[in-house]
């Protein structure tokens, strides 16, 4: 394998043998080929891909996808049925809570057991030991059994032996679910100092904002299948989109039916849908407003673009204060996000909301807002409609994109007609430099204490 390559993976699949009763797996020992007493179960099919070394990359999909068997036999836990797995360098990960550990040892001396089994010498671990237990927290715990440990303490202890026996390629499946907020921030910036350093990262997350975060790329598995990998940004949005439509029809696709569920084809079909939309004429304030197509490809980037009522949304921008579309916006100038909307008489306005974002490239939300903040604005009964959100723009210098979305909001578990993340590719440009995300105009006061 190529020194350029950390994880290739070959045709992976792993097949497990199902009995419906104990007794019949004491029969196909007996019998063995002449008769089958199991069914298969494919947890993973025919799964390849190639990571390089220094790529951080997420996986995605459903509970039962297939993510922790193909990380297990990533870590060698695991043997497959087919295919092959190959590695370069020291492997350390944070599967289940407490593999590799025993229980019936203290903290300290599973520091050592897991350091013996990922090949790490013990004297260089004694010497880490201490910056093991600063991290870990665990005071005086560390030499208690870790039978006596709570799942976060159990989190915080893998976690730490992972980062400190200098991993060349770091697997994470879900591990810090069970730390606090305060810890897990601390594991991410941990994980980006990793990352820095030149490691492989293999991370498995529910949260698809972390795996935005963190990750280069993204590899999408449903039903032990490869779907779809790439970038992050275009691949973790169709798997939200797929996720949205799985529970919308709880249709059990197969990879076939799940790749014809892509934006591509939706796309096609929802331009279909809006090609006789006549566009909505603006008052003069807002007349100048160059409507959007959101069916289209924007920039080089695709729109991800979801919901049950698709084809809502007419057009959504960032204007100028007199309404004109702009691609590039200044620090401090007045700004307008306009969403053009076209909501069937038949929807109840009494929990309808229309709703923006504004997100870095990686996906991270930076500024929302709704009509349903603030008072709860009441949509009007019209069918075609304009909403309009004013702001100073805060945004320091970078790119960004708009998202616009018409949402019921009677449950606090949002349903949404339609999502459109990437409506529109902007810049904003400021002549200072600014640290963080964005600068909001500021009032100050220095007071001379009595």
């Amino acid at each position: 394998m190529s020194s350029e390559v950390a994880i290739s993976v070959k045709n992976l699949s792993k097949c497990y043998q199902i009995y419906e009763a104990p007794g019949d797996r004491l029969k196909q020992m007996f019998f063995g080929s002449q008769r089958q007493y199991f069914r298969e179960f494919w947890a993973l099919k025919d799964v390849s891909f190639s990571i390089g070394r220094g790529e951080t990359v997420g996986i995605v999909g459903r509970n039962g996808s297939g993510k922790s068997t193909l990380l297990q036999m990533i870590c060698g836990t695991l043997s497959p049925t087919a295919g092959s797995v190959t590695t370069n360098g020291r492997v350390a990960a944070l599967l289940e809570l407490g593999a590799g550990f025993n229980t019936e040892f203290t903290g300290r001396e599973n520091v050592f057991l897991n350091a013996a089994i990922l090949g790490y010498p013990q004297e260089q671990m004694a010497a880490k030991m201490n910056e093991v237990l600063a991290f870990s927290e665990l005071g005086d715990f560390l030499d208690q059994p870790v039978k006596t440990y709570s799942s976060g303490m159990y989190s915080r202890l893998a976690f730490s032996i992972a980062i400190h026996v200098e991993p060349e390629i770091l697997i994470i499946d879900e591990a810090l679910a069970v730390g606090d907020a305060r810890f897990v921030a601390k594991c991410m910036r941990r994980i980006k100092d990793i990352q820095q350093q030149g490691a492989t990262i293999l991370f498995v997350s529910h949260d698809v904002s972390s795996i935005r975060t963190l990750c280069d790329r993204a590899i999408w598995l449903d039903k032990g299948c490869l779907v779809e990998e790439g970038d992050v940004f275009p691949v973790s949005g169709r798997f939200m989109e797929f996720m949205f439509k799985d529970e919308m029809t709880k249709d059990d696709c197969v990879r076939e039916e799940i790749i014809h569920q892509l934006p591509e084809d939706a796309v096609e079909a929802s331009s279909k849908e809006s090609a006789t939309a006549t566009k909505i004429s603006g008052t003069p304030a807002s007349g100048n407003i160059q409507s959007a197509n959101i069916n289209n490809t924007l920039d080089t980037r695709p729109v991800t673009h979801w919901g049950s009522h698709k084809g809502m949304i007419l057009s959504a921008a960032i204007c100028d204060q007199q309404g004109k579309r702009k691609d590039v916006h200044h620090w401090g100038e007045q700004l307008q996000i306009v969403v053009d909307v076209r909501i069937r008489p038949e929807i109840s306005r009494e929990h309808l909301s229309v709703a923006v974002s504004i997100k870095d490239l990686k996906g991270n939300d930076l500024i929302v807002s709704t009509t349903h903040d603030f008072g709860n604005l009441q949509l009007s009964a019209a069918e075609d409609m304009r909403v309009v959100f004013s702001f100073e723009n805060p945004l320091v210098t970078g790119k960004y994109l708009l998202v616009a979305a018409v949402e019921n909001r009677q449950h606090r578990d949002i349903h949404y007609y339609e999502y459109v993340e990437g409506a529109h590719y902007f810049s904003s440009l400021s002549n200072e430099r600014f640290f963080g995300l964005f600068q909001p105009s500021i009032e100050q006061q220095v007071l001379v204490k009595q």
